[in-house]
């Protein structure tokens, strides 16, 4: 597959997205995931950047529990509040809520393949309908594009038909054209949703036809089937985008992040000690506590025990006593059996 041609010289950068010239990959928004106790924990391993999971739009407009759950902690930057919304105007209303919450970076979702809801289509279904994306997109732009960063994240269109591709690239332009910093690209389509291999040569074509406005600043991220270190690589070589947007990759995993910059830095990529693990698992679960109570941490984080167990020799039984897991004494109990205080050795 053909690289793409290095660039003569990096261009400015707005401040909340200048971490791309120093450390090119971020922690995606993650459905059910990326809160803030996960973005914290992975910006302590190296992340430089993350994007909050998609936010109604009408939630933030209608205050309360939806408001609440967007507020920042102040060691949580930089930041981009991803929105998801049917109507320019509500979803225009929540980026302005976003602004005034502090959010360095607004995001607007067109890729998430979320059912239509009465009809009116949103996330990645906006994809099939590009004037309306379109209005939302200039909406957006007319509310806070002055205020800070606008970007977008999609699929590289609704499904493999002619006229998706065609809908996808008048989209993109668009926002190439509304002074839209940024784009994450999803290799996959919507109808696709997680199935089967994410299309990187479409990544490739696509830094080739914007390569004017990426020499003018404007950033392509890219994303899917970032499994490891070595693929966050991998995909900037055979793709030539800006970064990569990690996702599945990194839940239970923040290490990535830091095994990213060691390999940045010819350093050795070192694998997490049991003892690295215990540490990060038990500030994960306080995390979640003071964020969300005990009673939802214990359950969010019976998932992420999952993901996290995929690092341990004994895997599948470590797995199945975190499912069992429903108060931070059961967490500590954990802990205490299978991550011992002070066990230095690699696994």
């Amino acid at each position: 597959m053909p690289h793409a041609e290095p660039m003569s010289k990096t261009p400015a950068r707005p401040a909340p997205l200048a971490w791309v010239d120093r450390a090119p990959f971020y922690q995606a928004g993650l459905a059910g995931y990326s809160d803030a106790p996960m973005r914290l924990i992975a910006r302590q391993h190296g992340c430089p950047y993350c994007v909050t999971e998609a936010m109604l739009d009408r939630f933030l407009v209608g205050g309360g529990k939806g408001l609440r759950k967007a507020e920042l902690d102040d060691a949580d930057h930089p930041i981009a509040g991803q929105l998801m919304g049917s109507h320019p105007d509500e979803i225009a209303a929540g980026a302005r809520v976003l602004v005034k919450l502090g959010y360095d970076v607004v995001d607007i979702n067109l890729a998430c393949p979320v059912k239509k809801i009465k009809k009116k289509s949103r996330g990645g279904h906006l994809l099939s309908a590009p004037d309306e994306a379109i209005a939302i997109l200039y909406a957006v732009a007319d509310a806070v594009g002055g205020d800070v960063p606008l970007s977008v994240k999609l699929r590289r269109g609704y499904d493999d038909s002619p006229q998706a591709e065609a809908d996808f690239h008048r989209i993109l332009q668009t926002v190439i054209d509304l002074g839209y910093a940024a784009a994450t690209v999803h290799g996959r389509t919507v109808q696709q949703k997680y199935i089967g291999p994410a299309r990187w040569p479409f990544l490739a074509e696509m830094t080739r036809r914007y390569r004017d406005a990426m020499q003018r600043g404007f950033l392509l991220f890219g994303s899917g089937d970032i499994e490891n270190v070595e693929s966050i690589f991998r995909m900037i070589e055979q793709t030539g985008v800006h970064g990569v947007s990690v996702a599945r990759g990194c839940i239970g995993n923040p290490w990535i992040f830091r095994q990213a910059q060691q390999r940045m830095g010819g350093q050795p990529i070192a694998p997490p000690t049991l003892d690295e693990q215990r540490r990060v698992l038990a500030a994960h679960f306080e995390l979640s506590v003071r964020q969300h109570g005990e009673a939802l941490a214990g359950r969010m984080m019976r998932k992420f025990g999952i993901k996290f167990a995929r690092h341990h020799d004994r895997a599948e039984e470590v797995a199945k006593a975190f499912i069992a897991v429903k108060s931070l004494g059961d967490w500590r109990d954990v802990l205490g059996r299978y991550y011992p205080s002070g066990q230095r050795s690699r696994v």
